[in-house]
């Protein structure tokens, strides 16, 4: 496939409530889209990085920088190949971030030029997936039980709730007794250690789907030994950056669970990889989100629609996160989300959306 040139898209969506984690607070979303563009077809991916390196190393700018300098470079516009890109990337050490985003776009401008969509490229089984909501940490357990309730008119299938030391037992007992046998999962976002496992225990009784990366990114032997001291299955995030990392958390039985995110493992081809991966190894996946715009929205539900995902993902409606998406909205219809049938990730950004939200554009030219 021929490409022209690549054009990177800037953008600032405020959010409709600020979401706080226990590495932060946003409350825009700093959006980076790639846009590859050939004489045949065209694409669009979004990098997830957020603007600081909170959640992983990778930011915006630093995505941009590695995009324009180091990855596109790489390229030969007369023959851009989706399922070369990993190993054509390998030598740039990291930045799976920037390095997902341009696979992506070209995923999407390859199934365009056959007509073909993402999802039926990925291996999608279902053509609608099942979607969960994640709940940011409150300032108070009451308006944390307004913000649940709210949800569940909505119609989510599935309550994640962020938690970080200080902030966990009493909001999941609230949650609980004030809603009962919902399905409900936490996550850490790696807030705690070790020394925490008589607290985390403390979570046992109210029957959680799971918790989420309790542990530091790197401390895989720690949440093998965690495992063992409690009954709620363990779930990997920031741990699993690859199939090897995948595979090594199932060696050691680090996880039962495992959150699968396209930016955070380098691309749609490589989460593919370790979801067939887990579905082999009898390992539970679901399709974990990063308040990307409709355009990686699209992609991630092509992506859960593969027959391991187990559990709802973070897949949530675009209303969920902005009064007004890049796209048409994706809308959500008896706690699902439909997967999209067009060619290619099967939606387009919406020129004015896109123009209001854009604060700067860069075009590379290829070749």
């Amino acid at each position: 496939m021929k490409l022209t040139h690549v054009v990177l898209h800037r953008l600032q969506l405020p959010l409709v409530a600020p979401f706080r984690t226990s590495f932060g607070t946003e409350y825009t979303r700093n959006a980076l889209l790639v846009h590859v563009v050939g004489p045949d077809t065209e694409g669009w991916g979004e990098c997830v990085a957020d603007a600081e390196p909170l959640y992983s190393a990778e930011y915006s700018d630093g995505a941009q920088d590695i995009i324009t300098r180091f990855l596109l470079p790489r390229l030969d516009a007369d023959n851009v190949v989706a399922s070369t890109l990993h190993r054509l990337f390998e030598p740039i050490s990291g930045n799976p971030m920037a390095k997902g985003s341009i696979e992506a776009a070209v995923l999407d401008a390859e199934c365009r030029l056959h007509g073909q969509p993402l999802s039926e490229r990925l291996g999608a089984t279902r053509t609608r997936v099942a979607s969960g909501v994640s709940v940011g940490i409150q300032d108070s357990v009451d308006e944390l039980l307004d913000v649940v309730e709210r949800y569940l008119a909505d119609g989510y299938l599935r309550i994640k709730l962020k938690i970080e030391p200080g902030y966990d037992v009493q909001p999941v007992r609230a949650v609980r007794e004030r809603f009962g046998d919902i399905a409900l999962q936490v996550d850490a976002n790696a807030a705690y250690s070790l020394a925490d496992a008589g607290q985390l225990a403390k979570l046992d009784p109210f029957d959680l789907l799971l918790i989420e990366q309790p542990l530091a990114v790197d401390d895989v032997p720690g949440h093998a030994q965690l495992a063992q001291m409690l009954r709620t299955p363990i779930c990997l995030d920031e741990s699993i950056h690859s199939v090897r990392a995948a595979v090594h958390a199932i060696e050691m039985k680090a996880c039962r669970i495992i959150n699968i995110k396209p930016g955070r493992v380098g691309g749609y081809l490589e989460a593919v990889k370790i979801h067939d991966l887990c579905l082999a190894a009898g390992i539970g996946t679901w399709c974990g989100g990063m308040l990307e715009t409709g355009i990686g929205r699209a992609a991630n539900v092509a992506l859960a629609a593969l027959p391991g995902f187990v559990f709802p993902g973070d897949t949530s409606a675009s209303a969920r996160y902005f009064h007004q998406d890049v796209t048409e909205p994706f809308v959500l219809f008896d706690g699902h989300l439909d997967v999209p049938t067009g060619p290619g990730i099967g939606v387009d950004p919406i020129e004015e959306p896109l123009r209001s939200f854009t604060v700067s554009t860069q075009t590379i030219k290829l070749g």
